[in-house]
């Protein structure tokens, strides 16, 4: 088969600058808009759930939404798009822009705070630039922005648990956005590494898995990086696994990497516990 050697294309820069721009705007402003916070309260049979709704809170879901649809202006004028649907390239825009609020929501103003506005700034044009080359098949980029998503996704799912897990968030806020986190993660890693094929059991079997994962270890004495990295370990094996399954290899080859490199993760949370 011959390779693809396409030339590639790249977003328009004024519409990427003017996305960036306003989303880093608007987490710029949530630090020093100061607005009174509300308590949600809801009794069920033998429980309470309580939990805080801020400026930062809203300022967080309002950027992912605002991401999703700059992703879907930047990615609609792509030249190999033609009838194309295009909302998956929406998924980890908006889950970045959205991991991104949670530590920024958290760290006191400092320099800190400012290399953290950087870092995320940057991740999040890296990830709508990725999106739009992995956007074309027969782009020559196309491998190297696949793994590079990939790669950012499961970054983004460990600095959301680590960023749950330091906050000391309750049980019932950080099962559901764990778990909704993991099953988007797997779904595009399965999505990419499958070449555009979408295979939503096996997704919502890592985010099954994680769910129960994060109640188990929810209540262990871990500090937030061990925690984090106990559930990426499993969340990256089994979405290898179950690529590697649908790419046709026997459950013989399938295993050997998701194990060697959930023993590496695992072993790398027990070292710096």
């Amino acid at each position: 088969m011959q390779e693809s050697s396409k030339p590639g294309y790249l977003p328009d820069a004024e519409r990427l600058s003017v996305l960036a721009a306003t989303i880093l705007l608007a987490y710029a402003l949530s630090r020093f808009v100061d607005l009174p916070s509300r308590q949600i309260a809801i009794q069920l049979p033998g429980i309470y759930l309580e939990a805080q709704v801020n400026i930062r809170t809203l300022v967080a879901l309002l950027v992912a939404i605002l991401t999703a649809a700059g992703a879907d202006w930047l990615i609609r004028d792509h030249p190999a798009r033609g009838k194309k649907p295009i909302f998956e390239h929406w998924l980890l825009p908006a889950l970045t822009a959205l991991i991104v609020a949670v530590p920024l929501s958290q760290m006191p103003l400092s320099i800190i705070w400012w290399v953290g506005f950087a870092l995320g700034g940057a991740a999040l044009i890296l990830v709508l630039i990725a999106e739009y080359i992995a956007l074309d098949p027969d782009d020559i980029r196309h491998p190297l922005a696949s793994a590079g998503l990939i790669a950012i996704s499961f970054a983004l799912f460990l600095a959301l648990a680590v960023a749950l897990r330091f906050s000391g968030a309750r049980l019932f806020l950080i099962l559901p956005a764990l778990t909704l986190a993991a099953g988007l993660v797997s779904l595009r890693t399965l999505h990419l590494r499958l070449h555009g094929r979408w295979v939503f059991l096996e997704a919502g079997l890592v985010a099954l898995m994680i769910a129960q994962l994060v109640a188990a270890m929810h209540y262990w004495p871990l500090s937030p990086v061990p925690y984090g990295l106990v559930l990426l370990g499993p969340a990256y094996a089994l979405t290898s696994l179950f690529a590697r399954l649908e790419e046709g290899e026997t459950v013989r080859q399938a295993i050997l990497e998701p194990v060697v490199i959930l023993l590496l993760v695992w072993g790398t949370a027990i070292w710096i516990r």
